[in-house]
């Protein structure tokens, strides 16, 4: 039982701080996606410790990718699934 409850506040700890996305952010994301000829789903956008972003499961016209952007929405990294 004691498992139970210390998973309980570690999952409520960890869904509290999760940030969410903004609604501008997220347009000018899909706006850089769409010129890369990708596109992702906004759940699957997460911020970064830091100010950058982690898009996960991002469908690109060559493949499937994992693509993380700094604050300033630039590409440091994509990595084909």
């Amino acid at each position: 039982m004691k498992k139970i409850a210390t998973l309980a506040v570690v999952l409520a700890a960890t869904t509290a701080s999760a940030q969410e996305v903004d609604e501008a952010t997220v347009g000018k994301i899909n706006a850089m996606l769409t010129e890369m000829q990708c596109e992702v789903d906004p759940v699957n956008i997460e911020v970064e410790d830091g100010g950058g972003y982690e898009l996960d499961d991002v469908f690109c016209a060559d493949g499937q990718y994992d693509i993380k952007l700094d604050a300033d929405l630039a590409v440091t990294e994509k990595r084909k699934e």
